[in-house]
């Protein structure tokens, strides 16, 4: 694709990365194929090939963000199917992050969008906000029906039920079982240590159970991928910095994730901060990160609990960070029969906070994950990502559970309390 970018445009990093992405653009249209809200709505817009052409028309005249274009960048997923697709290695992540971060610069959303967004940033990312918020939800449940839709998204997202806070959230070190053979990290999350205890509960009983001295580091928080996939820079920069001085300190041989939204963006650690003083110790700690599943191949794992388990591959995790065959093979010698859905590549529609923006194109995305998974006649769906197992588990009466539930189960944990006695 043919670019026009000033000289003094491309003297900013983010601009240069923009032209470069841009310039590897062949419009072949393969993206078109596996994008979710192009395959819903039938708009070109709402494709990759039409984001990019708005993109690119926005940051190469430097106008503000308008009205139709904020509509079509908003309706994203960033479920990263694009990139998978492309034979041309477009890199559409850094692409639309960096148009996200001019339409928050450059355009005044409705009022209701913006305390939406205000309130998001301010809440998902701090475990005891979000309790409270939950627990306003309760509360503000009969109300429902006189809500604006996005209100009345918010308030359905509510669990039913939550957790009691867990032993893991506090500053610790967990021993290896026998000999140590690494020092690992674990970055335990925001949004799913308020939803679900069980998982990060079962990940340090794997870990330590193959070895592995497990480090919750003092300092560290969210990753700072709902802010980072707002727009909003400087928050998610904040977030992100405190976990990679908090990961540094800690001397570690590895960060492990078991939350694959967090994974993609804390991979991503190097080119966010690649204009700042951090950037070495950023790089580092990108590259130092991995998924549970990618450490756990490594360890070897095997089992004999043979169940019929559907996997459903998160797209931060099989597009974001190209991990597609480890947790299916995990599973498998696990002892565990591993089904796969029909359209494994497409999104459920949780996606970050999108089913909170975007309820109605995320409920339709959802209905159809749900209904290619019931097919399979499952005992247990298993998914990597928080985010996707609340916005499936909300339409299924079938289990679902994290794979390291799973793992952790195979290997001698207790079984997962969803799959009850």
């Amino acid at each position: 694709m043919k670019t026009n970018f000033s000289p003094d445009q491309l003297k900013d990093s983010g601009i240069k990365r923009a032209n470069e992405i841009l310039r590897s653009c062949v419009h072949c249209g393969f993206c078109t194929a596996t994008c979710p809200t192009y395959q819903l709505l039938g708009d070109e817009l709402d494709s990759p090939r039409g984001r990019i052409y708005l993109i690119k028309d926005m940051l190469e005249n430097d106008r503000p963000a308008d009205e139709k274009t904020v509509k079509h960048i908003d309706r994203c997923l960033s479920c990263l199917a694009c990139m998978s697709t492309c034979p041309s290695g477009v890199h559409y992540m850094h692409l639309v992050d960096l148009a996200r971060e001019h339409v928050e610069k450059t355009y005044k959303r409705p009022w209701l969008d913006r305390t939406m967004r205000f309130v998001l940033a301010n809440i998902l990312p701090y475990p005891k906000r979000f309790r409270l918020s939950i627990m306003g939800a309760w509360m503000a449940k009969p109300f429902r029906f006189a809500m604006p839709k996005l209100l009345r998204a918010m308030v359905d997202f509510a669990p039913a039920k939550l957790p009691a806070p867990s032993h893991t959230d506090k500053a610790q070190i967990f021993p290896a079982k026998g000999k140590k053979i690494r020092r690992v990290a674990l970055l335990t999350g925001c949004a799913q240590k308020a939803l679900n205890t069980d998982i990060n509960e079962a990940t340090i009983r794997l870990l330590t159970r193959f070895g592995c001295e497990v480090v919750i580091a003092k300092g560290m928080g969210c990753c700072g991928a709902v802010t980072h996939h707002m727009g909003k820079t400087d928050a998610s920069h904040k977030s992100a910095a405190a976990n990679i001085n908090a990961w540094i300190e800690a001397d570690v041989d590895t960060v492990v994730i078991n939350t694959s939204g967090c994974g993609t963006t804390v991979k991503d650690y190097g080119h966010m901060f690649r204009d700042d003083p951090l950037a070495k110790d950023a790089t580092k700690i990108a590259a130092m990160t991995k998924d549970i599943s990618e450490l756990m191949e490594e360890l070897g794992i095997s089992g004999n609990i043979d169940i019929k388990v559907a996997y459903h591959a998160a797209c931060s995790l099989q597009h974001g960070q190209q991990i597609k065959e480890a947790p299916k093979n995990l599973l498998r010698a696990a002892g565990f029969t591993v089904l796969e859905p029909t359209d494994p590549h497409l999104c459920c529609g949780s996606a970050g906070t999108y089913n909170l923006m975007q309820p109605e194109l995320a409920s339709q995305l959802g209905a159809r994950k749900i209904a290619t998974l019931e097919k399979l006649k499952p005992d247990v769906i298993a998914a990597g990502n928080i985010g996707c197992m609340m916005q499936i588990g909300a339409g299924t009466q079938v289990p679902i559970v994290h794979t390291v539930e799973l793992l952790d189960w195979a290997t001698g944990g207790p079984k997962p309390a969803a799959l009850g006695e």
